[in-house]
């Protein structure tokens, strides 16, 4: 098998086992994070309904810089709070979506948490 292969087995493995204790619903909906090479994915989801609230990514025309580093995970951070305060959600259950909680995702993390939202 290689790396890649195993690397993303790993993080999938990861994944439904947070999955399993993770739930959003309508009062505090659950905030997925997603991480690629070049850019980073947020959505707010409601799993009662199984439905997108909100959602915001560095590959938006909202988005203007390079969507690869923790500037712009921080920043995208800030641009889906302030989305999520507009629909008023205040609270959310957060998702890391089998990545490990450091770099991009502990700073797009700090980007909502410093927009307003709770977690």
């Amino acid at each position: 098998m290689a790396k890649s292969n195993r690397k993303t087995a790993t993080r999938l493995r990861r994944k439904m086992h947070i999955r399993k204790k993770i739930h959003g619903t309508e009062e505090r909906p659950r905030l997925s994070v997603f991480r690629s090479a070049k850019h980073i994915y947020g959505q707010i989801i409601n799993d009662d309904t199984r439905e997108t609230i909100i959602s915001a990514q560095t590959t938006s025309s909202d988005f203007s810089s390079y969507g690869g580093n923790k500037k712009a995970a921080e920043e995208l951070g800030k641009l889906l709070a302030s989305k999520a305060l507009d629909k008023g959600v205040t609270t959310v259950v957060f998702d890391r979506n089998g990545f490990l909680y450091h770099g991009r995702i502990k700073s797009f993390a700090d980007g909502v948490r410093s927009g307003g939202l709770k977690f």
